[in-house]
């Protein structure tokens, strides 16, 4: 086998398994050039050798096989040069969608470290003005068990990834005042996903800005209760006008913990107190 590396010689030189390049050989992207009838084994001229630096290369950069494999049926200057400038063209998107994905991981970290504070002490009410923000919100189906909350989060979120939208990883639900002052706590009609302001949706709804009372509900979701009625009392003592749904905003979840009693929602109403106005 003068001249020739066999294909524990090519794994060893290019880093590369021998399984990987037995599959390039069985899709016809990397075929020997030379097979032992006797014994099967592969073996590659030093021609070869330079073939296989392209491919990687390719590889590395971001092209698919099938993409590599039809460049280099035919390939020279100037279609490596077309192909290398679209190629930019994805690396941009894929540099913007990882500065999107980056920007929402330091946003749900800055809310988890800002929740911290409240999970040794869960009884404080906040009073803070809101500003706008958008949420994309899929309808709750009947009876609003635990169960139609979880398939209606999911569809947001599936629905979110399909249409590549500016979501935040995040999740909440919308229950109704209704429901809550007759302690059906649990009952939400609608799931959402914080999302930036966008066109590329319908079912995006806009959260004004405005007077809002909020509490951090520190436990399992079955136990909301009692942060629902310190907001209720709070309210009432304070002559607050309940004048929204609740809205509730998982800070701490299954995405970000096996043990609910680690959970944290933020629950939050707008409100108005003698004189104030509020718009919807």
């Amino acid at each position: 086998m003068e001249n020739l590396f066999s294909i524990g010689e090519v794994s060893k030189y290019q880093n590369i398994s021998k399984q990987t390049l037995i599959f390039y050989d069985k899709i016809g992207l990397f075929r020997p050039a030379y097979v032992d009838p006797d014994n099967g084994y592969r073996y590659y001229s030093a021609g070869q050798i330079d073939y296989l630096d392209t491919i990687l290369i390719m590889k590395k950069i971001g092209f698919s096989l099938n993409e590599i494999k039809t460049h280099m049926q035919h390939y020279n200057i100037d279609s490596s040069l077309t192909a290398l400038r679209n190629q930019i063209s994805v690396i941009d998107r894929q540099i913007e969608e990882l500065r999107l994905i980056r920007s929402r991981v330091l946003h749900r970290c800055e809310q988890m470290e800002a929740s911290k504070a409240y999970r040794k002490n869960d009884n404080t009410v906040i009073v803070e003005d809101m500003d706008v923000q958008y949420i994309l919100f899929q309808p709750v189906e009947k009876p609003y068990t635990l169960k139609e909350i979880s398939i209606a989060t999911k569809k947001c979120f599936a629905s979110s990834f399909q249409k590549q939208l500016p979501i935040f990883f995040q999740s909440g639900v919308i229950v109704p005042l209704q429901h809550i002052r007759e302690g059906r706590f649990t009952e939400a009609v609608m799931a959402f996903l914080p999302i930036e302001k966008t066109d590329r949706a319908e079912n995006i709804k806009q959260l004004p800005a405005g007077k809002c009372v909020s509490i951090y509900h520190v436990g399992d979701y079955l136990s909301i209760g009692r942060s629902y009625q310190k907001l209720l009392n709070y309210c009432k003592n304070n002559s607050y006008k309940i004048l929204s749904d609740a809205y509730e905003f998982c800070i701490n979840d299954y995405l970000t913990s096996h043990d609910e009693n680690e959970y944290i929602t933020k629950i939050v109403f707008y409100v108005e107190q003698a004189g104030a106005a509020y718009s919807s």
